[in-house]
């Protein structure tokens, strides 16, 4: 199988990547709510542990929707995906460590993390739309830590719209590879 072939099995299995930002949405929102009604802890143990749950929700939106949710056994970009995944747990504990000291910072540098995620998707799915989802998560955790702090505290809602934003396009773009 060429790489060529393994991308157009990621977009038609996947449909385009679209229910993880479908799934990432509502977490973030979620997460970012908690920060305002519970506490900042609690917010990071919701998007921590939440986000753990996104790819398996985003398979059972695809399994209800398309009828596949996962790649077969043995294909070549599984390795691929797995590694990329892992990746955000990982960088969460430093976005929590972070948010402990300043509980502001911790949305701004978890979009940092998520957003460093989302450029892999590029050659996992053979999809340049990836670059630009993974650039406006990383633009906008940086606004919000260096340029204007102000917004850290929102930013986990600001992401969930970028998020939102994304879905009808990569829908679109696992339906019709011209888009």
């Amino acid at each position: 199988m060429t790489i060529v072939e393994a991308q157009a099995d990621v977009r038609r299995i996947y449909r385009g990547g679209y229910s993880g930002p479908l799934v990432s949405a509502i977490v973030w929102a979620a997460a970012n709510a908690v920060y305002f009604v519970m506490s900042p802890g609690a917010a990071m143990m919701a998007l921590f542990f939440g986000g753990m749950l996104i790819f398996p929700l985003s398979a059972v939106i695809l399994r209800l929707t398309t009828g596949a949710g996962m790649l077969p056994t043995g294909h070549p970009s599984t390795a691929l995906a797995m590694q990329s995944a892992f990746t955000v747990p990982l960088g969460l504990l430093v976005a929590i460590a972070l948010g402990s000291y300043a509980p502001v910072l911790f949305f701004p540098a978890s979009l940092i993390i998520v957003g460093a995620h989302y450029l892999v998707f590029m050659t996992l799915y053979g999809m340049k739309v990836f670059a630009v989802l993974g650039g406006a998560l990383v633009v906008l955790g940086t606004l919000g830590i260096f340029v204007i702090p102000e917004i850290g505290a929102i930013s986990g809602w600001i992401g969930a719209i970028v998020f939102a934003v994304f879905i009808p396009v990569l829908y679109r773009t696992g339906v019709d590879r011209r888009v």
